[in-house]
C-alpha cells in the first residue's frame, strides 16, 4: 500500500516491526538516501551494521541469484536484535526477486528495504509494494521537508526543545538547501549543544547554518542599503580581488533594491511581506533586510533602482569610463541617500 508523505516521518522514526517490505522511490537519489537511512538506523539501531543485523546488496544481484533476497530476510543473525535486508538501485528487473519475499515474509524475520529511482505509474515493482496490504511504498518527491518531518529529524539529533521562532528558521533552512546539507547543519546544531540544556536559538541557527558563496558580494550590497559610505570603497576593492566583475556586482545591486521594493510596496508592510518571500529567508538576515527597509521610502528606492539601471546600462555600453569606479560612484551616493534617512 502506498505510505504519504504526511505519515511517512512518524513510520520512518519508528517502523512498525510488523510490516514486512518497504519501497523508497524518488527521482532524487539524495532524498532516497535520506529516507532510507532514517529507516535503517531507526529499525536496527547506531550498532546494527556493526552487530550485522543489516545485509545489503545491489538489486542487479537478484538476476544472478533470484533467491538472495528470500533467504537474507530468514537468515538467523548471531547476534539479538531486529534485521533488516536492503536492495538498493532496484527496477522493475527486480519485481519477480522481491515476490517471493513479500509472499513468504513472517513475523521475526528481516524488514526487507528496497530504494528505487523514478518509477512510472505502470512499474512492476511499484505494482507490487503498493498492491500488498501488509508492506509500503513510499514516494519522495522534491518537495522540502515540512515541519513534522523536520522535528522527527531533530529528536534523532537528539534536539527535542526548539522554539517556535527556531522551527520558522529551520523550516525556511530546508527550504533552501539539498537533504543532506540541511541534515548535516542539525548534525553541527547538535554537536555544538551537545551538554547545552538552553534551547536553541535562531544566533545559533544562522551562525552553524552553510554560508553563501557571495557573503563578500553581501557586505557590500548592506553596506550600500544601511548608509555605510564609508565602508563601500574598500569592500568593492576586496570583491574586485575575488574576482568579482563591475557588472556583476551591479546586478547584484539591482536585485538587492528590488527585493526592498517589495517589501515596502506591500500593501501589509515590509514585515508581513518578508514572510512570504521564496525563497525564503530566516534569522538575522531577516531582520537586517526589515532593519534596512526601515531606511528608506519607496520613492528613494524607486530613484535607487533607476540608478542603478542607468548604471548597468553604461557599464554594458562601449562607453571607455572607467567602470569600477562609475560603479563605485553610484553605490556610494546611494549608501549616503540610506544614511540621511537612517540618521
Amino acid at each position: 500500500m502506498k505510505l504519504s508523505p504526511r505519515d511517512a516521518p512518524a513510520f520512518l522514526s519508528r517502523p512498525d516491526p510488523r510490516v514486512p517490505a518497504v519501497l523508497i522511490w524518488g527521482a532524487d537519489p539524495m532524498r532516497v538516501a535520506e529516507r532510507r537511512q532514517v529507516l535503517i538506523r531507526a529499525l536496527i539501531g547506531p550498532e546494527g551494521e556493526a552487530e550485522m543485523r543489516l545485509t545489503r546488496f545491489p538489486a542487479a544481484d537478484l538476476r544472478k541469484d533470484p533467491a538472495a533476497a528470500l533467504d537474507a530476510i530468514h537468515a538467523q543473525g548471531f547476534f539479538p536484535g531486529p534485521r533488516a535486508v536492503l536492495v538498493e538501485e532496484a527496477g522493475d528487473g527486480a519485481a519477480p526477486a522481491l515476490a517471493p519475499a513479500l509472499k513468504d515474509w513472517a513475523e521475526g524475520d528481516a524488514m526487507l528495504v528496497v530504494t528505487a529511482g523514478a518509477l512510472p505509474a505502470a512499474s512492476k515493482l511499484r505494482k507490487l509494494f503498493e498492491g500488498d496490504k501488509r508492506a509500503f511504498a513510499l514516494a519522495v518527491y522534491d518537495d522540502p521537508p515540512g515541519q513534522a518531518e523536520i522535528a522527527s529529524m531533530l529528536q534523532a539529533e537528539g534536539l527535542g526543545d526548539v522554539p517556535g521562532e527556531a522551527m520558522r528558521d529551520l523550516t525556511a533552512l530546508a527550504q533552501v538547501l539539498e537533504p543532506g546539507d540541511f541534515r548535516q547543519t542539525l548534525q553541527r546544531i547538535a554537536l555544538y549543544k551537545l551538554g547545552d540544556a538552553a534551547p536553541v536559538t535562531v544566533e545559533e541557527i544562522a551562525a552553524l547554518a552553510p554560508q553563501g558563496g557571495e557573503a563578500d558580494v553581501d557586505d557590500v550590497l548592506n553596506a550600500v542599503a544601511e548608509g555605510r559610505s564609508g565602508e563601500v570603497a574598500p569592500l568593492m576593492a576586496r570583491v574586485a580581488a575575488q574576482g568579482v566583475a563591475p557588472v556583476a556586482l551591479c546586478i547584484g545591486a539591482i536585485r538587492h533594491f528590488r527585493l526592498l521594493h517589495g517589501l515596502l510596496a506591500h500593501p501589509q508592510g515590509p514585515a508581513q511581506a518578508v514572510e512570504k518571500m521564496r525563497p525564503p529567508v530566516y534569522g538575522p538576515r531577516r531582520n537586517r533586510l526589515l532593519r534596512q527597509a526601515q531606511r528608506w521610502n519607496l520613492p528613494q528606492v524607486e530613484e535607487a533602482l533607476a540608478q542603478l539601471t542607468e548604471t548597468d546600462l553604461t557599464l554594458r555600453s562601449s562607453s571607455r569610463a572607467p567602470l569600477a569606479a562609475l560603479l563605485q560612484r553610484t553605490l556610494i551616493r546611494l549608501a549616503m541617500t540610506g544614511a540621511r534617512r537612517g540618521g
